[in-house]
Order: C-alpha cells, then structure tokens, then sequence
C-alpha cells in the first residue's frame, strides 16, 4: 500500500497535464513518501490521453481510467477511489487551481490525526463576479437547508484517509456529490486555507447547467427542505382559497347584481397552477434520483486501463 494516492479527473486537459505532473512529482518526492498518481479521462475530445499514456510508460506510479464517454466530474473522482490503495488519499482537478504545493500542508495536518483536512478557499481569482456570487450563495443556502454540516466555501480538493475511501464505496447512489457524502461520514475533520489561482491553460468543464445541476444534486441528495417547502406552499393555497371562497359566497348574497370579472379568476388559477407547477417540480427532481438508483445500471464503463 502507498502512502498517498492522488485523483485527478481530466476532461480536455491537455495544456495542463504536463505541467500538472512535474509540479506533483516535484513536491511528492519532496515529501519523501511512497505515491500513485490516477488519472480519469472523462470523454476528453483532445490529447489528454495521448499524454496520460506517454507518462504511464515512462513513470510506473502513473495509473489511468480511460471511460468510454463523458459521465461527469464527480462520477471520475468516484471512479478513481474505487481504485486507490493509498493509506490517504487526495482529490483535486488537473487545471491547477488546486496547487499541487498544497499537499505538504495538507498531509501535515492529516498526520496530526485527522480523517478529512479540505482546502477552504480564502479568495477565488480569475472568475466572473457572477459566478462567485453564486457559488457565495449556494454555499450558504445548502448549509441553512442540509441536515448535516457542509463546510463553507470548499470543494473536492482535499486528503482523505482510507477508513473514509471505504465508507464512500459502501454508498451506492448513482448521483454522486462527494463532498456531502464525506461530511455525512463524519469522523475528524478540518480545513487550511489558500488563495485559489485562476485556472492554468484550456476552459473549464463545468459550465453554468452543470454548475446548477451540482447544485441540485447537493441539495436533494442531502436536505429534504425543498419538499416541505411543498407542504408549506400546500397550505398557503388552501388558506389563500378558503378566504375567496368565504369573499365569493359573501358576494354572491349580499350583491344582486353582482358580475363575475376575470381579473380575479385568472390571478387565482395562474396563482394556484404556479404553486403546483413548483411543486411538481420539486417532486419530481426527487422522483429523478430515486429513479436513477432503481435502474441500478453501472456508475461508469471504462474502456482501457492499466490497472
């Protein structure tokens, strides 16, 4: 068993890896301890896995996972922990925004007896005020609604110990969202923090559907909010249509020539059919991911490896 494995999902990398790679080895052999670096190419359409073979022949500790298409961020980090024989291990992405010289402090402070040590970060360079914002308030919403505590600004880029990579293989949902998934296991956790640089080379992977639908995944895979949010809205309606209901009767004895105008039919229907189109919504969101669990189809097809 080494002592640390590294996950590393690439999806169209290819102006990052070489760079990725130096800076790893350069700091890992610094540690002086034993490593295997693993590679996930996640349906890339450039030269990724061209390069992922050349370092594969040349450096033995080099392991990769080439999938068959593209099945998602999170689907790759899982694919790489099912695979990693590290005594700890670390995931981070291969556009070097997670700096690589992060991993000295971050296996120091897994050392000190810690389970989980995630990298926090302090300042996000190099993005839109647009999707900082909303990565600012998704952090926070999904903290007010999720039954466990998910630490604030954080990613995937952490160290785990082995105990964890265990326990996350034994949780068979389809829809992954690991960073909950590590919290809800809970043992020892802490966090350092660091400045986070804008990426290195290429564009990145996660545009804003996939951005929103990570956010999804968080918030229906860890918090049933949404769906009380459904009860409460329940009962608004029904109080909202027991008051017309009560105005309409009250009208209709106390007014002889009363005529029935549209405008408050149509506020009631289009009022009362929004509520249910939300709700729907949100049940059905619910109904997805049961649905996806049920099918138990595979998690992910590799087509070459050299493991």
């Amino acid at each position: 068993m080494a002592d640390l494995s590294v996950v590393i999902p690439i999806y169209n990398e290819e102006g990052n890896i070489p760079v990725l790679y130096e800076r790893l080895t350069a700091v890992l052999e610094g540690m002086h301890i034993t490593y295997q670096l693993i590679f996930i190419n996640d349906g890339s359409r450039d030269r990724s896995m061209e390069l992922l073979h050349g370092l594969a022949t040349k450096d033995a500790r080099v392991k990769y996972i080439d999938f068959s298409r593209n099945f998602g961020h999170q689907v790759a980090l899982s694919a790489g922990l099912d695979r990693t024989q590290g005594e700890a291990v670390v995931m981070m992405d291969a556009d070097l925004q997670d700096p690589p010289e992060l991993l000295v402090e971050l296996y120091q402070k897994y050392k000190e007896g810690y389970e989980v040590v995630y990298a926090r970060r302090r300042s996000r360079q190099g993005e839109t005020y647009f999707k900082k914002s909303a990565t600012l308030v998704f952090y926070r919403l999904l903290a007010r609604m999720s039954s466990i505590e998910i630490p604030l600004d954080t990613g995937d880029f952490r160290i785990i110990d082995h105990k964890v990579v265990e326990m996350l293989r034994r949780m068979p949902e389809k829809i992954k969202y690991l960073r909950g998934q590590i919290s809800w296991i809970g043992f020892r956790q802490t966090s350092i923090e660091y400045d986070r640089p804008e990426r290195y080379a290429g564009e990145t992977g996660y545009s804003f559907r996939k951005l929103m639908g990570l956010a999804l995944d968080g918030i229906t895979g860890f918090s049933d909010v949404p769906l009380k949010i459904v009860t409460y809205f329940g009962l608004i309606v029904t109080g909202f249509a027991f008051i017309m209901t009560i105005y309409v009767l009250y009208s209709w004895f106390s007014q002889s020539d009363l005529v029935q105008g549209w405008s408050s039919l149509m506020i009631t229907v289009l009022f009362i059919g929004g509520v249910q189109m939300i709700a729907i919504g949100i049940i059905g969101e619910y109904l997805s991911r049961i649905h996806s669990n049920v099918r138990n189809r595979p998690l992910y097809v590799i087509r070459d490896s050299n493991f």
